[in-house]
């Protein structure tokens, strides 16, 4: 893959795609707005397909030539996905639970996988205007209020790890891995931002012991990778074996449960 892609001049554009949706996603969000559901019973609004469109309008607009796949257009065969080396894969609207709430906590996922790897990844939190990016190339990014800061996972893990959570979603899984750990503060988080507070350092764990499907993760596991951190694969990490998370390696587009860390964890 050439390596412009992963460029910031590059990356700028995608940045201008995410924002362009959430204008779309908050111009729905302030007024009342239509809620449907999906064949899985999953909840889908005007917005999430805003958001699809203007995505797969503006990407095709810029000739790259990668194949598209969306939460909201995942209906394309194995058999024509699995020859794919590159390609895009977005959440249009990640945390379509917290924008019915609304609460604030939901974003848009754009991501470039290479080789089963997101190499590239876009998180833009619309209800509070704040974007993360990152590639291979340039590291990790966050603008907020109009300050552009390079971002990194915790150095070091303090005596009471903090353990970013679901706001939607809990298991018992998820209560036995907190056992590990009897001195944590748990933060309750919507979307892919938990994710990305492992990623700037506000938290040290984001233990996934639930289903997410690849859309929800890729954009801001580049984000994690970039600023130090890992997202492994939570079945290999209980046999301390480390194994990232990859995509379109198989079928189904579900993700194992996976452990989002930086690199050193205090016991």
């Amino acid at each position: 893959m050439n390596k412009q892609y992963l460029k910031e001049e590059y990356i700028n554009k995608i940045n201008m795609i995410a924002i362009g949706s959430g204008k779309k996603i908050m111009a729905i969000y302030e007024r009342d707005f239509d809620i449907h559901e999906k064949k899985d019973e999953s909840p889908l609004t005007e917005a999430d397909l805003a958001s699809h469109h203007h995505i797969i309008n503006e990407l095709t607009a810029l000739d790259a030539g990668f194949p598209i796949l969306s939460e909201e257009s995942a209906d394309i065969d194995w058999d024509e996905r699995q020859s794919w080396q590159t390609y895009w894969l977005i959440d249009p609207l990640d945390g379509t639970k917290e924008f019915i709430k609304k609460n604030g906590e939901f974003t848009v996922n754009i991501a470039l996988i290479h080789n089963h790897r997101p190499v590239l990844g876009v998180v833009y939190a619309p209800a509070t205007d704040i974007l993360y990016y990152a590639s291979t190339e340039i590291g990790a990014w966050k603008l907020e209020s109009g300050i552009l800061e390079q971002i990194n996972v915790a150095s070091r893990a303090e005596k009471n790890i903090r353990i970013v959570g679901s706001r939607s979603h809990q298991s018992e899984a998820m209560a036995g891995y907190l056992s590990l750990y009897p001195k944590h503060e748990m933060i309750p988080m919507g979307s892919s931002l938990k994710l990305c507070l492992v990623a700037e350092g506000k938290a040290d764990l984001y233990p996934r012991l639930g289903p997410t499907c690849e859309w929800d993760t890729a954009a801001a596991h580049a984000v994690v990778n970039a600023a130090g951190g890992n997202c492994v694969v939570y079945e290999k990490e209980m046999k301390e074996e480390t194994v990232e998370l990859r995509y379109n390696t198989k079928e189904s587009l579900l993700n194992p449960y996976f452990i989002v860390k930086g690199p050193v964890i205090n016991e």
